[in-house]
């Protein structure tokens, strides 16, 4: 979880809150859901919270949220920026796998030491969240003062020195160019640096440069923006020293390049809240995608950036008390959306009938506008959690539900359980893990085709914004998982007997989350003499322990050895696979002694 280090002082200015002590904003920012982690060596405070809160990744975002809960601000703020001045003119040379940018102006700000450092922590947070370290979207900022843009006549030729576009904007007086550049073409000093490098010999010599590497070392062409003077930015490795923000920056010019626009528009607009909130003034900066290059098709070639769109969800009245478990009025509700930061809106679906308020309320339907920097509300359920927040989760009382039943274990569960003592007593040791992982986990490093007839080649069900492509999909079956064990157990002792009762899931239309979710079995035994038999063993007493009928017809599946596999039937039905995983399976976990496994569907003992 993201660990965001604030200093109270700074808390205190933004916030307006003065007189608030340490431990006041320890419990304030617990009701957030900002959980205090310790200090720094230099006394800030360090908070840990769930990476779905960008905005709050710096003092300035978490300064913000306070306000709201505190009340001192209400509803949605969209900062009003200046008309562009500035263009980034996108070049077709621009590399395919990077095509995307995005930028903005921030003026008059005013940074001392800790503002600095804040920026800083926001840009580095941001990095390693929304962008995938630098794989899905990098940002640069740089002192405007220290760019000349390239001039253009009416006629829109370029009067620069950098080969690239004219563009197509008459009249346009500052103008940066992203483009391509050959690995060992035009130098420059990169940050801590003091000596001129081409972008190959940065990725060489730069310790920087080592570090980001491998997102474009196969390229034939690197990413590149240039302004008359040259190239002064080489994304998403490192900025040039020339456009180096200090304390004596006043205005910065915000760059970001990626591979998805819509991630990258939403880390710039992160950005600017924190610094309109230091009391930058924001100038646009128009986008223009030049003939040739790629560029976002939902958007069209020429974008005005950041972008300040606000988004539209509903919620229901019901729905709210529903899950909050508290009565509340309509108006209540709207000022709660408002200490969340959100606008609201409501209509009386079906009030005309209703005789009485709690009916009245009962039908209504909350309109709800979200700010653009809150890139987490994505669902209903969201919006109920803000008004939560801001009623106070910790002034809910406990209660019993208004249903005449008495809880119990579910018999799922109790399957699970003795499922689970089973496979202790027959050797095995219980392991528990991720049930997110990635295509290659699941299916390449496993020899599989996803979609194929084989047992686990179900279609993925995958995560529509992944903040790490090590977890980007449900898992459609558990041997992976314990793959990945024994590779990360081989300088243990063998023999290594594994097992697992876990959540698998695919990609299923007849259903109607277009998700099947199962539990399954699996198990697996790595040793010297590991035979298919050993496994059958095994799995036959399982079963007997549930007195179900085994069988295991031959059968061919890609991550076992041909001949020493077979389909496991249970009663009759087919529900998995039983066999010694194949020795390119092994190979690739760098596990080198044999492994038998086997797995199939929980629901088959029931």
């Amino acid at each position: 979880m993201p660990v965001v280090d604030i200093d109270t002082d700074e808390l205190r200015e933004l916030t307006g809150h003065g007189d608030k002590s340490d431990e006041e904003f320890e419990e304030d920012l617990f009701a957030l859901g900002l959980e205090f982690e310790g200090e720094t060596e230099d006394g800030e405070l360090q908070f840990e919270f769930g990476p779905d809160r960008l905005d709050r990744l710096s003092v300035e975002g978490v300064a913000r949220s306070l306000r709201y809960q505190y009340g001192d601000a209400r509803g949605v703020h969209v900062p009003d920026p200046n008309e562009p001045d500035w263009t980034i003119e996108v070049d077709a040379s621009v590399p395919d796998e990077r095509p995307f940018v995005t930028g903005a102006v921030v003026r008059g700000l005013d940074l001392d030491e800790s503002a600095l450092d804040s920026l800083i922590q926001l840009q580095e947070k941001l990095h390693a969240t929304m962008g995938r370290e630098r794989a899905k979207g990098a940002i640069g900022i740089h002192d405007l003062t220290m760019l000349k843009g390239q001039q253009f006549s009416q006629e829109g030729e370029s009067s620069g020195t950098v080969e690239g576009p004219a563009s197509r904007l008459e009249g346009t007086p500052n103008t940066i160019t992203y483009r391509g550049v050959d690995p060992d073409g035009n130098r420059f000093v990169p940050l801590d640096s003091d000596a001129e490098l081409t972008p190959a010999e940065v990725l060489e010599r730069h310790p920087t440069g080592g570090k980001y590497a491998d997102l474009v070392r196969d390229l034939d062409r690197y990413p590149a923006i240039y302004d008359e003077l040259g190239l002064f930015s080489f994304p998403p490795v490192i900025n040039g020293r020339r456009t180096e923000v200090s304390t004596e920056s006043r205005d910065l010019f915000v760059e970001l390049t990626g591979t998805d626009q819509w991630t990258i528009d939403r880390m710039c607009v992160i950005i600017c809240y924190a610094l309109v909130a230091r009391g930058g003034t924001l100038e646009e900066v128009e986008v223009v995608y030049d003939d040739g290059a790629t560029h976002p098709d939902e958007y069209g070639p020429e974008l005005i950036r950041p972008d300040l769109e606000t988004d539209e969800k509903s919620v229901s009245h019901d729905r709210i008390e529903s899950i909050l478990g508290v009565e509340l009025e309509r108006d209540e509700v709207v000022d709660l959306f408002e200490r969340s930061g959100l606008d609201a809106t409501y209509a009386h679906g079906g009030a005309e009938a209703a005789t009485d308020a709690a009916e009245v309320a009962e039908g209504t339907v909350y309109d709800v506008t979200i700010p653009p920097y809150r890139v987490d509300v994505l669902h209903p359920l969201d919006l109920i959690d803000d008004v939560g927040r801001a009623y106070g989760f910790g002034t809910l009382e406990p209660r019993y539900p208004d249903i005449g039943t008495i809880g119990g274990r579910h018999e799922r569960s109790r399957l699970e359980d003795a499922v689970r003592t089973s496979l202790v007593g027959l050797g095995f040791q219980d392991t528990l893990n991720f049930h997110m992982t990635s295509s290659g986990e699941n299916y390449d490093r496993m020899g599989l085709a996803e979609g194929s007839d084989a047992f686990g080649a179900g279609e993925r069900a995958e995560i529509t914004s992944p903040y790490s492509e090590e977890y980007t999909q449900l898992r459609t079956w558990a041997l992976p998982s314990l793959a990945q064990v024994l590779e990360n157990n081989t300088h243990r002792s063998y023999p290594q007997d594994l097992a697992e009762v876990g959540f698998v899931a695919r990609r299923d239309d007849d259903v109607n989350t277009r998700v099947a979710e199962s539990r399954h079995v699996a198990g697996v035994l790595a040793r010297t003499d590991a035979t298919y038999e050993d496994a059958k063993a095994r799995l036959q007493a399982l079963c007997d322990d549930f007195d179900a009928a085994l069988e295991t017809p031959a059968t061919d599946h890609p991550s076992f050895i041909s001949g020493r596999a077979a389909d496991v039937a249970i009663d009759g039905e087919s529900v998995g696979v039983i066999g010694e995983l194949h020795p390119e399976v092994l190979v690739e976990h760098d596990v080198e002694v044999p492994v038998v496994a086997f797995e199939f569907d929980l629901s088959a003992l029931a």
